[in-house]
């Protein structure tokens, strides 16, 4: 039935600027393939805000430096390693949460100290609500995304300790599993242990092989490290960010303001050239550990894999679309034909988001990956261009899957992630309408 309503969606029709015949997908972004007409309807507005302005042109600065070579390389990324760098933006870290260790610290001579006035017990106090907001925090688990074991899916920790294996890491502690189209991993709590976030909406419509890789990818991130997520790292840019936004210029509109923006214009200055120099410091590292990650996920479920997970992720955006579709036809209806609309919508609604990605025709992917080479690092300054990434991938030698994830192991894992797939299919009908 897919297959017949995108045929039944097709048609030709002309370029209207260079005339090339080309076959028309209604679901999708009419464009030319010739003369890339209308192939970016959607750009974004560039944000000229001066410190998105300089991390972007730092990051494709780095980006395409860091492609050439890799490219010269024969598409490996090379080890990642501690450099100069990046010891050096650990240590500019640990000044920041040295400043505010020290704020702690004055706070705490002040509220002590001069117990019986009033002016420094206030003062003090002001300066741990600062501390409170520049301190470090550690994650915690979500409270309201289901959170899975060890003992609650053995066999899905199973693959994931395997593909650690093959990349060379080990394993998570949890498993995270929310609707979304995306998968990441992180560190939660002050021993930080590990978590993988499982986005349902982009592994349900993954092949096995290309789930394999996207393990990879996540886990790869934990063995080639990234001095730009690193816990100190992190916190510092986190502090700094929240720094120069205490010491923002207030509007000038009386002699106080005036004399107030003068005296704060050098540690604001001061605040906001460390933010880019923690920039320069780390962009490249996380840019390469990107690279690093993508050989992980071709390690682990072959190039082929790997390379068609990119492409997948392209369409991270068509698939929010689709599930709001499902909840908006869901809850238009009232009463009880209105809840049995509902429950219609949650059975087998990630067996129909798989079947409609599936069908997504080549045209529409080769419109995405243009439209990332287009926009570059305008979207996101972190990681390199999926085209720069599909490039390097594509041009190294090509690996064979060392990690199978065959129908045995597919079905046990679906076992354990059915009564998951159930809770978030009804979130989902719930939830994505609004």
């Amino acid at each position: 039935m897919e297959t017949s309503s995108v045929t039944r969606s097709a048609e030709l029709r002309r370029c209207p600027e260079c005339g090339a015949t080309a076959t028309v997908d209604e679901r999708y972004v009419d464009w030319c393939e010739e003369c890339d007409w209308n192939v970016d309807p959607g750009a974004p507005d560039p944000d000229r805000g001066r410190v998105a302005a300089v991390r972007r042109r730092l990051a494709r600065q780095y980006g395409e430096q860091l492609a050439a070579e890799i490219a010269g390389s024969g598409g490996e990324a090379g080890p990642g390693r501690l450099d100069a760098s990046a010891v050096l933006a650990i240590g500019i870290s640990l000044l920041v949460h040295a400043v505010t260790v020290g704020l702690v610290v004055f706070a705490g001579v002040l509220i002590i100290g001069g117990w019986y006035t009033v002016v420094q017990p206030l003062l003090g106090a002001l300066l741990l609500g600062i501390v409170a907001v520049l301190w470090p925090k550690p994650q915690r688990l979500p409270k309201h995304a289901p959170v899975l074991y060890r003992a609650d899916a053995p066999r899905l920790f199973e693959l994931v300790d395997e593909v650690a294996a093959a990349v060379g890491t080990s394993g998570v502690h949890v498993v995270v599993v929310d609707p979304v189209a995306n998968a990441a991993v992180t560190g939660y709590g002050i021993r930080q242990r590990r978590v993988l976030r499982l986005g349902l909406g982009l592994w349900e419509i993954l092949s096995p092989q290309e789930r394999v890789a996207l393990l990879g990818h996540e886990l790869g991130h934990f063995a080639n490290g990234d001095v730009r997520s690193l816990f100190v790292t992190h916190g510092a840019m986190r502090a700094l960010t929240q720094w120069h936004y205490f010491l923002l210029p207030a509007p000038a509109g009386s002699p106080l303001d005036w004399f107030l923006n003068l005296v704060l214009f050098l540690p604001r200055s001061t605040v906001y050239g460390l933010i880019h120099v923690l920039d320069a410091l780390t962009m490249r590292a996380s840019q390469r550990a990107e690279y690093l990650a993508d050989t992980g996920a071709a390690r682990a479920g072959s190039t082929e894999a790997a390379v068609l997970l990119m492409d997948r992720s392209l369409i991270g955006g068509a698939v929010h679309g689709e599930l709001r579709r499902d909840s908006v036809a869901a809850r238009v209806r009232g009463g009880s034909a209105g809840r049995e609309a509902r429950e219609a919508a949650e059975r087998g609604l990630w067996e129909r988001l798989a079947a409609r990605m599936g069908s997504v025709p080549e045209s529409e992917y080769e419109r995405l990956r243009r439209v990332s080479a287009r926009r570059g690092h305008s979207v996101d300054d972190t990681h390199p261009p999926t085209h720069l990434r599909r490039r390097c991938l594509l041009s190294s030698t090509p690996h064979q899957a060392e990690v199978v994830f065959d129908s045995s192991r597919i079905a046990a894992v679906a076992a354990e992630l059915a009564p998951l797939r159930e809770e978030l299919a009804r979130r989902v009908i719930r939830d994505y309408a609004g």
